[in-house]
């Protein structure tokens, strides 16, 4: 069997009293589109930080492609972009080879041929020149998606991609990494505290709530019987006209699950 793209073992992170994370394990391979599911203080982003290897875990251990660490490519959830700044589309794809050396790059027809070969594996060839803060939401993600793919990672990591996008857009981001992960025989993990965008693609799924997890295809673990294992107490899985619904509280109460879909 091929080596996991990421192997990810008994991790857990505690922050005073609190523990952020506990136990943590599983494994993404290659090619694998898995979607990182959980509400608000779920755990992941200390779970992605981990990864990254940004926060040292108290317990576990997280091994990237066989222990390269800079196999890793990162789509933060928060990239602030000034409009007026003159930064072309196509220059910030360019960074993701060179960005973290001192000087500025050599002009090279094999640097340019790379960057625009990037620009054409996410659909961006028709803005590339624009000035990227002034891209809308979805082409702003596809000009990350390529500055994180250009170093030619195993493991492509994204924090809330979907977060500030319009259902359009979402879809066809969700769409393009897919793509990639399959083509490319790339690992992708998602964060998103909503899965309904993702079920249509998705191979696999990590769950995490109150800092525990499980992991498995979406049928394995989108059960009553599996989250309510999880979460410590009963709860319902619902499924409605091709949407998935985790009600993980009292719903006379108004109370559904922050990490799937919300319910009053």
């Amino acid at each position: 069997m091929d080596q996991p793209a990421l192997d990810v073992a008994s991790v857990t992170v505690q922050f005073g009293s609190r523990r952020v994370l506990d136990g943590v394990t599983f494994q993404l391979r290659r090619g694998e589109f898995t979607g990182l599911i959980g509400s608000n203080g779920a755990g992941k982003t200390t779970l992605l930080r981990v990864i990254l290897g940004q926060q040292s875990p108290d317990q576990g251990t997280v091994t990237i492609a066989g222990g390269r660490h800079g196999a890793v490519g990162y789509v933060p959830q928060k990239f602030l972009l000034d409009p007026d700044m003159p930064l072309r589309g196509r220059d910030l794809v360019a960074l993701g080879l060179d960005g973290h050396r001192l000087g500025l790059p050599r002009p090279s027809r094999q640097r340019r041929e790379r960057v625009q070969a990037m620009l054409a594996a996410v659909g961006a060839e028709r803005f590339a020149d624009a000035r990227v803060g002034r891209l809308s939401g979805g082409e702003q993600q596809r000009i990350l998606i390529a500055h994180a793919l250009i170093s030619e990672p195993q493991l492509l990591l994204l924090d809330e991609p979907l977060a500030n996008l319009d259902l359009r857009s979402a879809k066809e981001v969700v769409s393009l990494l897919a793509q990639i992960a399959r083509e490319q025989r790339i690992a992708v993990l998602i964060s998103a505290h909503e899965m309904n965008p993702l079920l249509p693609v998705m191979d696999r799924v990590v769950y995490l709530a109150d800092g525990r997890a499980v992991s498995g295809t979406t049928d394995e673990v989108i059960r009553t019987d599996v989250l309510s294992h999880l979460y410590g107490h009963h709860v319902d899985v619902l499924r409605l006209h091709g949407r998935v619904v985790v009600v993980a509280g009292d719903i006379d109460d108004h109370h559904a699950d922050h990490g799937v879909l919300e319910v009053d």
